[in-house]
């Protein structure tokens, strides 16, 4: 069974940083497409960063030059580092994952996180 653990969430002043962690079980995580996804109240889940299995990333263009998505492949784990944090940065942000179980039988999937809850605010 794959699961995805996050956290890091807080309440935080804007301009001030967070780092949020993802834990992955189950999946194997070399080869697996990793992304943080958030979804403010009344809003659609959007996609925040995305770093594949080589390394390479993407970013919501809100977020360029502020945010950092990583990943330890010997940990199984997703980071996002958050800086210059705005009130509209407020959400639940969602750990993703496309990849493989460690279990048969495997198949290519998607798996998200529970989430953990971020609030901008003075």
């Amino acid at each position: 069974q794959v699961t995805l653990v996050e956290s890091g969430g807080d309440l935080v002043q804007p301009g001030g940083s967070l780092r949020l962690s993802c834990a992955a079980y189950g999946i194997i995580f070399s080869i697996s497409n990793m992304g943080w996804y958030r979804q403010a109240p009344g809003k659609q889940r959007e996609v925040v960063a995305t770093i594949k299995s080589e390394d390479t990333t993407n970013y919501a263009d809100s977020v360029k030059d502020r945010f950092t998505i990583s990943r330890d492949n010997n940990l199984n784990r997703v980071y996002l580092q958050m800086n210059n944090l705005k009130p509209e940065d407020t959400a639940v942000y969602y750990c993703h994952a496309e990849g493989l179980a460690t279990t048969l039988p495997r198949s290519w999937a998607e798996y998200w996180g529970q989430g953990t809850q971020v609030t901008v605010s003075s």
